[in-house]
């Protein structure tokens, strides 16, 4: 159920007190709405979560959630698939600073237009899942990061049946497990729990503003 959209302003600094009442009632009356919703919400559960979409974010989003799980003292771990090569920020910050909580795994070595090598690219990409399902199975590692691996999916690298296979069979009851990149396949999105796509508006790149870092890196 979501909550219906608003079809007035709220009241601004030189609102009536009559104003302010109705207010107030129709707050009342999504809060009540929304209390009502939430207690029928009482399970827990390991989620697959799906990053895709053309615009920024997928990856940024996924690191926010590596960034809650250390705020709440719970074990996780990335596994990245294509940015092996890069000195990323997030890179940089998780293991100087969170080595304990967080285990960071590079395991691609670039994207596919860098390394030239199709092959190559398939056993970066198998190693890459390898770390990764050793990592899920471990039940006290409470979110794993799959950083680009939908791109790996999306050219064949990996076998998206196999993935979601392992998913269903051996991922612990309570491990997150959030899949990034571009492309996703149907089936992924499809098995999911809790998919976003990030959409593409406006990007600097097409107007000849190269990555930065702090913003892609």
């Amino acid at each position: 159920m979501s909550e219906e959209p608003d079809t007035e302003a709220a009241p601004g600094p030189e609102a009536t007190e009559a104003e302010l009442a109705r207010h107030a009632t129709k707050m009342a009356k999504k809060k009540a709405a929304r209390d009502k919703i939430m207690a029928t919400k009482s399970g827990e559960k390991g989620l697959v979560i799906v990053h895709t979409g053309t615009g920024k974010g997928k990856s940024s989003s996924g690191f926010g959630m590596i960034l809650r799980c250390i705020a709440h003292q719970m074990p996780c771990a990335v596994v990245q698939f294509i940015k092996g090569a890069w000195d990323t920020g997030e890179r940089r910050l998780l293991t100087t600073h969170f080595g304990d909580l967080c285990q960071f795994h590079a395991m691609g070595e670039g994207f596919t237009w860098e390394t030239q090598d199709k092959t190559r690219d398939i056993a970066a990409a198998a190693r890459g899942w390898d770390k990764a399902k050793e990592l899920i199975r471990d039940p006290s590692i409470r979110l794993v990061l799959l950083d680009e691996i939908n791109i790996a999916l999306r050219y064949g690298y990996l076998d998206t049946a196999e993935v979601l296979a392992f998913l269903a069979a051996e991922k612990p009851p309570l491990t997150h497990v959030v899949l990034t990149g571009r492309g996703a396949p149907e089936a992924l999105v499809e098995a999911a729990d809790l998919v976003t796509e990030m959409t593409l508006v406006k990007h600097p790149f097409r107007s000849g503003i190269k990555a930065q870092p702090g913003v892609e890196f």
